[in-house]
């Protein structure tokens, strides 16, 4: 196993890149299925999600390979259509299938998702919202077993109630190539979906509504490959201007390139101009100088263009290196906490009652050996190791081999004393030497 070991209280200085979007590069990944022939995709990160879910498209029987900076996935024979638990099992995203190979193939199996162990993330909007296309749906064994009568979808209405991302990704692609008309109301808006539906559209899809809560769809027979080019991360991107605000130089500015500032959502930037910390917004930049002294400022995370509930780890580490008291609340998932016991390891006071945590900031980090139980959980503790004394060995990032690409090489060019190692989790503790 591979484990991040931070030697803190080096700051962080120059300039960081921002790579590209994961969240939205799995819907472009799935939508490709849809065309027969080549579809080259532009901008796609190298993370353990985007091999696992090329595995999966691979099963199916597309053929995947690396192109420079991106994908061609070549799916003129799709003649597999089903996604294994074996791989389901370890991202949510390959849930996408469902709509993806219904849209291409008329039937699907595909297995219940794993991912992040954290929290209720039912699927049952993704089922329903398909039916409501004119699907039959059974569960076996484990398995969402999914046809359309005479191999295509009829259309329909449905309105999705929470708004949710992955739910919207999954009717859109089975609506994509039906026979008639849909909508999808109270659809998602965030960057991930827009991006994905200017994929289909360059791929011959007909939608209406772009960016807003209804989205309509009138079905065509089939799509064509197109070249897309992905768009950047925006969680990065918070990721990286929190920790230029905490690990700055007070007064010094850093520059985060490759950047779709507007993503981002109003109320982080809003927040995050809260706690004094300067910022710059270029085309493609945004540029942060710590304060001298950073502000508490409590968040609620929402749906978007709501505070991103990706970033809401992260920002705990900043309450922890704010003098006074702020707070976390999360709408999203109600159990998004399970980075705060490894965080008290290392001197953070919180205290979490339900969907919220409070954070009492002042007291200078300590490193310490800490697990990561999360994506979002375990760059918060890389965070923390950051500003904390002494060095902080983050376990188990496979986690956060699934979202941040090459973590430490990017914070290591810009002063960060941190490097990965391999190390046994299960080894017995040696007694030191008398």
């Amino acid at each position: 196993m591979e484990k991040l070991v931070i030697r803190g209280g080096q700051p962080l200085q120059g300039s960081l890149p921002i790579s590209a979007s994961k969240n939205a590069a799995l819907p472009l990944m799935a939508a490709s299925l849809l065309a027969p022939g080549v579809t080259r995709l532009g901008n796609i990160p190298r993370l353990r999600d985007i091999t696992t879910f090329s595995h999966v498209l691979r099963i199916a029987g597309a053929e995947v390979t690396r192109s420079g900076d991106g994908l061609e996935v070549d799916a003129s024979r799709i003649f597999f259509p089903e996604a294994p638990y074996e791989l389901v099992k370890k991202m949510r995203a390959s849930f996408y299938m469902l709509g993806a190979l219904l849209g291409r193939c008329g039937k699907a199996r595909v297995s219940l998702p794993g991912g992040c162990a954290w929290g209720p993330r039912p699927v049952n909007l993704h089922i329903d919202g398909i039916k409501a296309l004119g699907a039959s749906i059974d569960l076996d064994e484990g398995y969402v077993v999914a046809s359309s009568p005479g191999g295509r979808l009829d259309g329909g209405t449905f309105k999705l109630d929470p708004s949710s991302v992955g739910a919207t990704v999954n009717i859109l692609l089975a609506a994509s190539t039906a026979r008639g008309g849909s909508r999808i109301e109270n659809a998602a808006i965030e960057p991930d979906v827009v991006v994905c539906c200017e994929m289909l559209q360059a791929m011959g899809a007909r939608l209406g509504g772009v960016g807003t809560r209804t989205i309509e769809v009138e079905g065509v027979p089939l799509l064509r490959p197109a070249a897309f080019s992905n768009c950047p991360d925006r969680i990065e991107l918070g990721t990286f201007m929190i920790a230029a605000a905490i690990a700055g130089i007070p007064g010094e500015t850093v520059t985060l390139t490759r950047a779709h500032p507007g993503h981002l959502g109003e109320d982080f930037m809003e927040a995050f101009r809260q706690t004094g910390a300067d910022c710059d917004i270029g085309a493609n930049t945004v540029s942060v100088t710590a304060p001298e002294e950073l502000t508490s400022v409590s968040i609620t995370t929402g749906i978007y263009p709501g505070f991103p509930t990706d970033l809401q780890a992260q920002w705990s580490v900043l309450l922890a290196c704010c003098p006074g008291t702020g707070s976390v609340t999360d709408t999203v998932y109600g159990d998004r906490f399970n980075h705060i016991p490894e965080l008290a390891r290392m001197g953070v006071r919180a205290q979490v009652s339900g969907n919220r945590v409070v954070v009492k900031g002042g007291t200078q980090l300590k490193g310490a050996r800490v697990m990561s139980t999360d994506l979002r959980a375990s760059v918060s503790l890389v965070l923390a190791g950051m500003v904390a004394s002494g060095t902080t060995h983050v376990g188990r990032i496979y986690h956060l081999d699934r979202g941040y690409e090459k973590l430490e090489d990017k914070l290591s060019a810009c002063g960060i004393d941190i490097r990965r190692e391999r190390y046994d989790e299960f080894a017995t503790p040696q007694r030191p030497d008398p």
